[in-house]
């Protein structure tokens, strides 16, 4: 199987997730567009729709072909920190800022992994219980996985507390590899969303450095 189509979208695309209802429809025509200028169609692309509350913040569902469109063409149903698909054609959409998003792909078994690693997710060893659920729900061997690690926030600008002021990257990759990723499977970006201006920053719109507090996004999806 060929390697999945991964995007990433910039802040030239707009923000790719509403602060408010007023905003939705801005944020709707912006996805459609990217998505659109990448040959994907919005109605199949599924949103992983993050929601900060509760104690959990490593939940995970595979979705299906029924799945497509939701959170994109309308309401979601699914609140997850990472997604799963098992056919071509189904896209999977991430909006982030700052924080790592992590596309899991075995391409022997054609299952892909959307995962968002965030700190609350990675205090909760997410990376290693990403590639757990992938083993225990799909029989997939971590050997087999390539990772592809999105732009993020540098320690410099986001140290991560609990695990002694590292960057995102740098604990993210080290539970991948205690969950048996081969490091030469891990591909970084080189690119520090909170430097880089073409990318939307969390932190440094709370820091007063941006004007806007919107969100890019990654996609990702298996193709024939």
């Amino acid at each position: 199987m060929q390697p999945p189509t991964i995007l990433c979208s910039t802040v030239a695309d707009g923000s790719m997730k509403a602060r408010t209802d007023d905003h939705m429809d801005d944020v709707t025509h912006n996805r459609e567009t990217f998505l659109t200028a990448h040959d994907i169609a919005v109605s199949d692309a599924t949103l992983v729709r993050l929601v900060y509350e509760g104690v959990d913040y490593c939940r995970y569902a595979t979705v299906q072909d029924v799945d497509k469109g939701d959170g994109m063409v309308r309401p979601s149903t699914v609140m997850t920190d990472a997604m799963v698909v098992t056919k071509p054609g189904h896209a999977l959409f991430l909006p982030l800022a700052d924080c790592v998003g992590a596309v899991l792909h075995d391409p022997t078994k054609g299952i892909l992994m959307l995962s968002h690693l965030g700190r609350h997710n990675l205090e909760q060893f997410g990376a290693t219980k990403s590639v757990e659920y992938l083993i225990s729900e799909h029989h997939v061997v971590p050997k087999d996985l390539t990772v592809w690690l999105s732009p993020a926030a540098s320690k410099v600008f986001y140290p991560v507390y609990a695990f002694d002021n590292r960057s995102l990257y740098d604990v993210t990759t080290e539970q991948l590899l205690a969950a048996g990723v081969a490091r030469e499977n891990i591909d970084i970006s080189p690119i520090d969303s909170a430097a880089d201006t073409n990318y939307y920053s969390h932190s440094q719109f709370l820091k007063g450095n941006r004007a806007d507090d919107g969100r890019f996004a990654v996609v990702a999806m298996m193709t024939t």
